[in-house]
């Protein structure tokens, strides 16, 4: 949502501003190269699928326009409430967008669920660009099949080949984005990297740490809360959050043998959330069983997506 408290008189009169939903396939790179293109943390990364819940909006500033970068949930053949309330959200941010970018996992080429979603863009009058991702690993010859393929399939405005790691392409799709974006005033304050809170955003940071350390042993249903966040008198943040799984067995895999997983988990996001409001963390994590939390409207309010009866 625009902020009511920005400052216009610092917003050049010929600004541009919009937004850009980044959609694609599970794990096809989409939380990365919003972190790339924004220049920080704003969406959580790792290598087990789905991780990504809920519309993370990453702001960019490139030249006078202000790009608002949509990192939607992966798209994929829902089984579950949760899983058919993220796809629909991802459809919502894809309509809701000026400009929707397809990415595309390079070395995977065209799966089963990348064509699904190239056949329901064709309905959408939303202008469209393609961007193959992870040409830092594939060969150009492969790329430019995949370009022709994606291309046969439904016709694209542009297409882009970059590397959302290394950084290769991405001046040249800001470039293209910001030319794109229709004529007004910014919509967020000029060095704002995300509209998202902070005690979402290490919410989600704690997330991405407790998947990295346990991918094989925990399912994905699991999540985390800020439930306190207190600032201290010498400036240093207090933060107790509460990990929520669904089974006493998945609590004891959080907590390890005398509690070492959960502290090295504790150590790493304490660290990165440092890192990102460049203040000193006392972060403290409490495990807590909660049945069928999937299942509870009041946590799909919590994360933005709607809750399907």
């Amino acid at each position: 949502m625009p902020l009511p408290d920005l400052d216009q008189s610092v917003v050049p009169s010929d600004a541009r501003a919009g937004f850009v939903a980044l959609i694609g396939a599970p794990n096809a790179g989409k939380s990365t190269l919003i972190n790339q293109v924004v220049g920080t943390k704003v969406s959580i990364v790792t290598h087990k699928v789905q991780t990504t819940r809920t519309i993370v909006r990453g702001i960019a500033m490139h030249g006078k326009s202000q790009l608002v970068f949509v990192d939607t949930p992966g798209i994929f053949e829902p089984k579950r409430r949760l899983d058919r309330a993220m796809v629909s959200t991802a459809w919502s941010g894809a309509r809701d967008a000026d400009v929707i970018a397809l990415l595309i996992d390079a070395r995977k080429g065209l799966t089963e669920e990348s064509e699904a979603i190239l056949q329901k863009l064709e309905g959408i009058k939303t202008p469209k660009v393609l961007i193959l991702n992870k040409t830092d690993v594939a060969n150009r010859e492969k790329l430019l099949k995949l370009a022709q393929k994606a291309n046969e399939m439904i016709r694209f405005d542009e297409t882009f080949m970059v590397s959302a790691v290394n950084g290769d392409g991405i001046d040249t799709i800001l470039d293209y984005f910001s030319k794109q974006v229709p004529e007004g005033p910014w919509l967020y304050p000029e060095d704002q990297p995300s509209d998202l809170p902070l005690r979402i955003l290490a919410s989600e940071i704690t997330r991405e740490k407790l998947f990295e350390r346990l991918h094989q042993e925990l399912p994905y249903i699991s999540t985390v809360e800020t439930e306190r966040w207190e600032t201290r008198k010498d400036g240093s943040a207090r933060i107790e959050q509460t990990i929520y799984v669904e089974r006493d067995s998945q609590k004891s895999i959080v907590l390890g043998k005398r509690g070492a997983t959960i502290k090295q988990i504790s150590q790493s996001a304490r660290q990165e959330i440092a890192e990102i409001i460049e203040t000193p963390v006392h972060l403290f994590l409490f495990v807590k069983v909660r049945e069928n939390w999937a299942d509870d409207p009041e946590r799909y309010r919590e994360m933005g997506l709607e809750f399907h009866k």
